[in-house]
């Protein structure tokens, strides 16, 4: 779906106006009324300037605006605002350089990119990283899977934009994602929320903050959220696509004995289950359609036929424990251990279309027993990851005469293991395929060589599976020189840290067997790997008045390098990098009831980690693509450049605008891919790589209403988010030769526009000591926009892809005390 300006503009027109509609009904209620003013405020205590927004960029709690890089805040009153409840709801663009997506259909593991960089293929396996680094309460999360849990009480999400190398390290060459929880205060409070949607959705929080009880405060969060299927699925007693059960515990204890000295410990653990998306066949190809797998161009909530299908579950739980000492006032010592463990299944049935839309002739097979019979359909893949985590840092923060600084050190281990079965469930009935059933057990057709189906798909053959152990060690260290001779006004800032990364793994499954070495030898295939980095950066800032904030600054980052679980000799690929250049300004006016960022940005991005898929040969099926995919660093430099700006408006006490754009620009050079293809043709073509996940132009714009009443206060909220459509594969042919110029094509996605608004009567007393009550009515989506994020052209069977989610919305109460 495209959009022209004058579409974008009367959309907003009538997002206004249905704002300024629910601003004038008062009968309606609110959303989460944390996300405005705390609950022990009155609405006349609510500030007539804009407040500081105070973030631990540079490991050490400051003024957003005084942090010289590009920095962009979501507090928890805006989660709130957007009815937030997993990371994976900021894919809808409320911060533009950020995008946040499913891993093709999966819920189960998050894509974060930051400025077009981060992920470009496949990060879902043991020995491959993400480009931005995920962290919450400074403990780096090291895998895509378990990033799509529900968030507990969140004091704030800090996008930190551009390469991070100095202070974050590995996997951080995009940027970072801080997610900073609420700490125990040591007084009551309990904030409790009940809400229901549509979908069969539901949610319920608990939030209780204890007295300190012997210099120890303690903090509990209990959090549980569910919806039903967004897609039905025909197949009685099967479950539904992009469903989701969330749940979870945290607790806290802060013990601070003296003014000097405090130990922070945290647990935390959560359930998560959701079912994949659903993948659409939009198109047909040349290829005869067969009857049952029905073209459907608009989104559908009926699936065309039914497939056994049950969630993925992901259950993860963490231990830390942050101890912090002040041996003097200008000086602090922290450490900062954790252990962390995750267990993710990864189900998907979800794309039965595309596997029925091929000619009528391959629906025919042979059993052992050489009878015809149709051939299956519905490919289900399931996915066993497993993985634990152990790190420990240690920080020193001061300030001596001149200059503050900081130095540190980290170790991290983490053990990944995964495995991955893909069998079908289906069978046509008719040589046309005009019927069909659900495979029985201990089905098999030699044609497919798939083992027999069990009862238990569990137990069906391990198509590939893959261990790794990561450690990595650093040091790192950054000083900022204020020389009082020039006002305070100038900052000079360099940054240094030494990273060395170290895997060791072992390839065990290759499509049912051993793997085979380079001479001819069935056997596991080892991978040991190190590498050494060095990132420096540089950072000249000017306050060239009290509300004038410039800089420049140079900096680099790397993604770890590794080894493709998919690959068929599990040959290990190099660390890839990032080098940016970037100027800022951070502005505020009118009396700080204005303020202005901007930032620009140019660089190099060298030794990218592409995918091509390699042709798996046996002796008995010849040469398929089925599961093998093997990564390798592109030859050349490529580049990225963009420019992020945003504006913050309070034009009168009780109204905030905030708008934010960003383009952003990422070259790949184009590389040849180097294995033969089906046909035993060797490439000799230069194919293009596209930058997955990466609009070139974003926006975002919110408006939050506070209008004071008799005994309440009415608050309104709304946001538009708009991309330009991104690619969502990294290149175009599947496999290219001189006399096969490829299959399948990957089109641009559509352009989006989603809007979000909540609205909330707020603190109504409820004449018993503070306790309030808070009424909320949101939307998520309100327009029902629908556009194809994902798209996959196949010349021979047709055009695929994954629609947005439909308008959802609901209502709930919240009570504080």
């Amino acid at each position: 779906m495209s959009f022209t300006t004058s579409a974008i503009a009367a959309r907003l027109l009538a997002a206004t106006a249905v704002c300024s509609t629910l601003i004038a009904t008062p009968a309606f209620a609110a959303d989460d009324p944390k996300s405005v003013v705390a609950a022990d405020k009155t609405p006349e205590d609510a500030p007539d300037q804009l407040t500081d927004i105070v973030v631990t960029a540079e490991k050490r709690p400051q003024s957003a605006q005084k942090t010289p890089i590009s920095i962009s805040v979501l507090s928890g009153d805006d989660l709130a605002n957007r009815h937030v409840v997993s990371l994976v709801d900021l894919g809808d663009g409320s911060i533009p350089s950020l995008k946040v997506a499913p891993f093709y259909s999966r819920n189960s593991a998050l894509i974060v990119n930051i400025r077009g960089v981060g992920v470009l293929s496949d990060s879902n396996q043991p020995a491959r990283d993400q480009g931005v680094g995920v962290y919450i309460d400074g403990v780096y999360l090291g895998r895509a899977q378990g990033l799509g849990t529900a968030l507990f009480d969140i004091e704030n999400i800090e996008v930190l934009k551009g390469p991070q190398g100095t202070l974050f390290g590995r996997n951080t060459e995009g940027g970072a994602v801080n997610i900073v929880t609420k700490r125990p205060s040591g007084e009551y409070h309990l904030n409790t929320i009940a809400g229901i949607g549509n979908y069969g959705a539901y949610k319920g929080e608990v939030h209780l903050d204890l007295p300190a009880i012997q210099d120890i405060a303690v903090k509990i969060d209990a959090v549980v959220s569910h919806r039903g299927p967004l897609v039905r699925n025909p197949l009685t007693g099967a479950d539904g696509f992009n469903a989701y059960d969330k749940r979870g515990l945290h607790y806290e204890l802060l013990w601070k004995p003296t003014a000097d000295f405090s130990a922070d410990y945290s647990f935390d653990t959560s359930y998560d289950a959701s079912t994949p998306l659903y993948l659409q066949l939009l198109a047909p190809g040349t290829y005869k359609q067969a009857p049952l797998g029905t073209v459907q161009p608009q989104r559908a909530r009926d699936a065309n036929v039914g497939v056994p299908q049950q969630p993925s579950v992901g259950k993860v739980r963490g231990n830390q424990l942050t101890l912090a000492y002040h041996p003097a006032s200008a000086l602090t010592v922290k450490s900062i251990t954790a252990y962390r463990a995750m267990t993710q299944t990864q189900y998907d049935n979800g794309s039965a279309a595309s596997t029925l839309s091929a000619s009528t002739a391959t629906f025919v097979g042979k059993d052992f027993a050489g009878n015809t019979i149709p051939l299956p359909f519905a490919r289900y893949s399931l996915a066993d990851f497993r993985q634990n985590q152990f790190s420990q840092e240690v920080q020193l923060i001061g300030d001596v005469a001149e200059v503050q600084f900081v130095a540190g050190a980290l170790y991290y281990q983490e053990h990944v293991e995964d495995n991955a079965r893909a069998f079908y469930t289906n069978q046509c009935t008719t040589s046309a395929c005009t019927a069909y059933t659900i495979l029985p057990p201990n089905f098999r057709t030699d044609v497919a060589n798939y083992a027999a189906l069990p009862l238990d798909y569990t137990a069906q053959r391990i198509d590939r599976a893959s261990y790794v152990k990561t450690s990595s060690v650093g040091a790192f260290g950054q000083a900022t020189w204020t020389p009082a001779a020039l006002d305070d006004r100038l900052h000079l800032t360099g940054g240094l840290r030494w990273s060395r990364d170290a895997k060791q793994g072992t390839l065990l499954t290759v499509n049912g067997k051993l793997p085979v070495d380079r001479r001819g030898v069935s056997r596991e295939l080892p991978l040991d790997a190190r590498w050494s980095r060095v990132d420096p950066m540089v950072n000249l800032a000017v306050d060239a008045t009290r509300d004038v904030h410039l800089y420049g600054k140079w900096s680099t980052g790397y993604k770890s390098g590794g080894a493709n679980s998919r690959s068929q000799e599990y040959d290990a690929f190099n660390p890839e990098t990032v080098s940016v250049f970037e100027i800022g300004a951070k502005t505020e006016f009118f009396d700080r009831h204005a303020r202005f960022n901007i930032a620009a940005y140019a660089g190099t991005y060298k030794d990218i980690q592409i995918d091509f898929q390699r042709p798996y040969v046996d002796g008995k099926n010849g040469a398929t693509t089925r599961t093998t995919i093997s990564t390798l660093n592109a030859p050349g430099t490529g580049g990225i450049h963009g420019v992020e700006a945003e504006l913050t408006v309070m034009p009168v006490r009780g109204v905030t605008l905030h708008g934010s754009y960003a383009h952003t620009y990422v070259h790949i050079p184009p590389a040849v891919n180097p294995y033969p293809n089906a046909k035993g043709d060797l490439s000799t073509l230069a194919v293009p790589i596209y930058q997955t996940y990466t609009p070139s132009d974003s926006a975002s714009a919110a408006a939050d209403f506070e209008v004071p009443l008799t005994g309440a206060t009415l608050r309104a909220h709304i946001d538009g988010n708009y991309d330009s459509g991104f690619y969502a594969n990294s290149n175009d042919p599947v496999y290219v030769g001189a006399n096969n110029p490829g299959n399948v094509y990957q089109p641009k996605g559509d352009a989006a526009f989603i809007v979000n608004t909540s609205l909330a009567l707020a603190d109504i007393a409820m004449g018993q000591g503070d306790a309030k009550v808070t009424l909320s009515v949101w939307a998520r989506n309100l327009f029902d926009e629908q556009h194809v994020f994902y798209k996959a052209l196949y010349v021979t069977t047709g055009l695929q892809g994954f629609y947005n989610e439909p308008r959802t919305l609901g209502g709930q109460v919240q009570v504080t005390f």
